[in-house]
């Protein structure tokens, strides 16, 4: 029991640290940056239980709002959490669990594990948007255009994805009695 809660950990550890390696991997496209993270986030979610993923996700967050440089361009503290790109941030928490939970009561398949993956996708773009609308003050139609129009096809790309390795590295995994 003891071995399986410290692989746990382990594990979400992880997950949290691929999370902000990808978060790295940025495309500035305004104030709100194309990033990596939703990817990580679903590999997260379409690898781990719902329990483990947001998790994983927590961690990231928490180790951002302390002051570790894991955010995008590799910043950090309460005022990313409280800028433009919060509401994303914070819809990982959503997403990862939501993702998760889809995936694990459909046993894994591929098509579900796709399907899924843009549900969460795009439940952190409604959290980015609506972070913008009252966050930052903007109209519900500017929010929308800013947070969400321009993040549909590469949250759908990135979920696909994340899909794809997701369901074929969790399969390895399990085989190996890793996860």
């Amino acid at each position: 029991m003891r071995n399986e809660k410290l692989k746990q950990l382990i594990i979400n550890a992880l997950f949290a640290v691929i999370i902000a390696i990808l978060a790295q991997v940025t495309i500035p496209i305004g104030p709100i940056p194309l990033t990596g993270q939703t990817l990580a986030v679903g590999l997260a979610a379409t690898i781990l239980s719902p329990r483990n993923a947001t998790i994983s996700v927590a961690v990231y967050i928490v180790l951002g709002a302390i002051g570790i440089p894991v955010f995008a361009g590799m910043t950090a503290g309460l005022g990313i959490l409280f800028g433009p790109t919060g509401g994303f941030i914070i819809g990982f928490l959503f997403n990862a669990y939501i993702t998760a939970f889809i995936i694990e009561k459909t046993d894994f398949r591929l098509s579900y594990a796709i399907l899924a993956n843009i549900i969460g996708a795009m439940v952190t773009l409604l959290f980015g948007a609506a972070w913008l609308k009252f966050g930052a003050g903007m109209p519900w139609n500017t929010a929308f255009m800013a947070g969400f129009v321009p993040f549909i096809i590469p949250g759908i790309l990135k979920a696909t994805l994340a899909a794809l390795l997701g369901i074929t590295i969790r399969k390895r995994l399990v085989t190996a009695k890793l996860i």
